[in-house]
């Protein structure tokens, strides 16, 4: 590492060495609440109701509910409190705040799905001067080959995207018994029977997923953090034999699919819809089914440095699992 490098990485106020840390969801203390807030007061609690489902943009995913139905801009604030619809909202509430407009409006056997895309986004994860120097750090060496650079703003919006735990979970696709197993935490639920998953377009991944139309998603375990990331370069891998994964013996119920060793519980999803945002394809599955592998989890998600540093500052617990 070069001198001003390390200027830089002493200076941008970040206590951990990783982008992103590790832990178990279940024994995560006092998480952050997202809330849907308009004209200056909060509207809804929307933590469990939103999926993070892009990265280059910031996409969220949000089930039609009456007081997003006609909004084509929201706010979404992130606060430590537990706070109530109607209340009165203030800066102070808060430790990030996102604004997004709406991109698409999706329909689905049970209704619509809406997606936001973000367009601005502060927080007070670090002080304003070392928000300034993670910024240069930026520019200067994160915008190489290979590498998806978030350009300006967009780099604090996806700090502010994972301060919230984001579950890291396994994807199975296959195909003429050759098959694939890979990372994504670009996920979630988006009604009773409908999920969204969103992959890198021009990835292996992604042509292998659409191909197929079915693949079954796994929750898995905390204890499998190093395995779990290692797996990310099979977004760019073809489908291989059975013997090149660490599969369980175990099939999924329906689509009989390799579950992997650490899988917690899985879903079967069949793919009903696409469309392209940014660098991902966003794939709407409907859910044909779902099982639980064991009783005692400790589920896979991740946070960001900068929101695990503001916990360490103000004596929050972390129970990060380092790489």
């Amino acid at each position: 590492m070069n001198v001003a490098k390390k200027i830089l990485t002493k200076l941008n106020g970040l206590h951990y060495p990783q982008d992103y840390l590790c832990l178990a969801a279940e024994t995560f203390d006092g998480p952050l609440r997202a809330y849907l807030v308009q004209d200056g007061e909060i509207k809804k609690d929307i933590t469990s109701l939103h999926a993070f489902v892009g990265y280059c943009p910031v996409i969220f995913a949000l089930p039609a509910f009456t007081e997003i139905n006609e909004c084509e801009f929201i706010e979404v604030a992130f606060c430590p409190d537990d706070l109530d619809a109607g209340e009165k909202w203030t800066k102070e509430k808060s430790v990030a705040f996102l604004s997004l407009k709406r991109i698409k409006r999706q329909q689905t056997g049970e209704g619509e799905t809406f997606y936001y895309e973000g367009i601005a986004g502060r927080h007070r994860f670090t002080s304003t001067f070392q928000q300034a120097v993670g910024q240069l750090y930026n520019r200067l060496y994160n915008n190489k080959a290979g590498n998806v650079f978030l350009k300006g703003n967009l780099h604090k919006q996806v700090q502010i995207a994972y301060c919230v735990p984001r579950k890291i979970c396994l994807v199975t696709v296959g195909m003429n018994y050759a098959y694939n197993l890979f990372p994504t935490d670009l996920h979630g639920q988006v009604s009773e029977s409908h999920y969204v998953v969103s992959l890198r377009h021009e990835g292996k991944a992604c042509k292998q997923v659409l191909a197929a139309q079915n693949v079954v998603l796994s929750d898995v375990q905390a204890s499998s953090f190093r395995t779990t990331y290692g797996l990310g370069k099979n977004h760019m891998q073809p489908l291989k034999d059975l013997s090149a994964f660490a599969f369980s013996k175990k099939l999924s119920a329906r689509l009989h699919l390799p579950l992997p060793n650490e899988a917690v519980n899985y879903k079967e999803l069949s793919l009903e819809d696409s469309f392209d945002a940014g660098i991902h394809k966003l794939l709407l599955f409907k859910i044909i089914g779902t099982q639980r592998v064991t009783n005692e989890p400790e589920t896979l998600v991740h946070v960001h440095n900068a929101y695990a540093t503001w916990r360490r500052k103000k004596g929050l617990p972390g129970n990060y699992l380092l790489r």
